[in-house]
């Protein structure tokens, strides 16, 4: 039976992931420095293998993968603006992935599924965005994720280390934290208009996203750590819904989901933001069948009842 590694496992997504291999019986083990990730997403995951450490730290990668077949690449230091404001701390992310690369090659670890970002496309006005565009990064995070995708296609190429990149675009859910500034739009928005607190919209709110309910990427994962390896390996897949949405449009939505009345606020647009988003997924349904599951309309529902029963803290 194969054994997974999930980085990243008390993260939104990675712990998302974990819970998904769990509940079909797959034997786990996740590796998490608890930066960002939050203790409370590992309710339910008990029965995994958990290694509290930094990949970037010698000897963590190395016994992270120590017995295990498949590696699920979620850890990361999140966040465009943080990038910004400390760039430094975002080049965590590419140490990470290059320890973890090394050592998954020496424990001979068939294939690496790495979460890759919509950031990388950077400002190109052609919509929507396909994996044959060329990458324009501009904020410190894309271009660490942009770095960790090289390293995969490297290390397939190299190596025969098959590495599969899925790039997110603005993934939401239940799970994610919105207690930090730096934390998604979404989730940030839900938990203060519950809390009767005015959310802030940086920029005019005509910014577009194609939202992806966090099933999906799970879905995603787990069709592109079993599809064979000549449709995957070396190769990058967008995961998304390729349908896309603005903020104001969202808030609107989320107004009668959290019955809020209150304001909504502007304020000037944060550096390294792009201004649309939006995917075409056409590659990734042909390689590994990716559909998604849940449309924006449901998953913020979702979204919203988790919330609501108060799991998080208020932000």
């Amino acid at each position: 039976m194969n054994k997974y590694l999930v980085t990243g496992a008390a993260g939104f997504i990675g712990s998302s992931i974990a819970r998904a291999l769990v509940a079909r019986g797959d034997s786990v083990r996740g590796v998490d420095n608890f930066s960002t990730g939050n203790r409370k997403n590992l309710q339910g995951l008990e029965s995994i293998d958990l290694i509290e450490g930094d990949l970037s730290v010698p000897g963590v990668a190395e016994a992270a993968c120590q017995g295990v077949t498949c590696v699920f690449h979620q850890a990361a230091l999140p966040s465009v603006a943080r990038s910004v404001e400390y760039p430094l701390r975002s080049n965590s992310n590419v140490d990470a992935t290059l320890h973890l690369l090394v050592a998954a090659r020496q424990a001979n670890v068939k294939r690496v599924v790495y979460a890759g970002s919509s950031s990388c496309y950077g400002e190109s006005l052609t919509l929507p965005k396909v994996e044959t565009m060329l990458p324009a990064p501009i904020s410190p995070y894309a271009v660490t994720k942009l770095t960790g995708e090289y390293y995969m296609q490297a290390f397939a190429r190299v190596y025969g280390l098959e590495t599969v990149t899925l790039r997110y675009f603005n993934v939401f859910g239940p799970h994610q934290d919105p207690s930090s500034e730096y934390s998604g739009v979404l989730a940030r928005f839900t938990i203060q208009m519950l809390a009767g607190q005015v959310p802030v919209i940086y920029g005019d709110g005509e910014q577009s996203r194609d939202f992806t309910y966090i099933d999906n990427v799970v879905s995603g994962n787990l069709l592109a750590m079993a599809a064979p390896a000549a449709n995957v390996s070396g190769h990058v897949f967008n995961v998304a819904t390729a349908s896309r949405i603005t903020l104001n449009q969202a808030v609107t939505v989320l107004r009668d989901l959290c019955a809020y009345t209150g304001d909504v606020r502007y304020a000037e647009t944060r550096r390294g933001d792009v201004k649309h988003s939006l995917a075409d997924i056409a590659k990734a349904h042909l390689a590994f069948g990716y559909t998604p599951l849940v449309d924006f309309a449901e998953g913020l529902r979702r979204t919203v009842e988790w919330y609501r029963k108060g799991v998080l803290p208020p932000a």
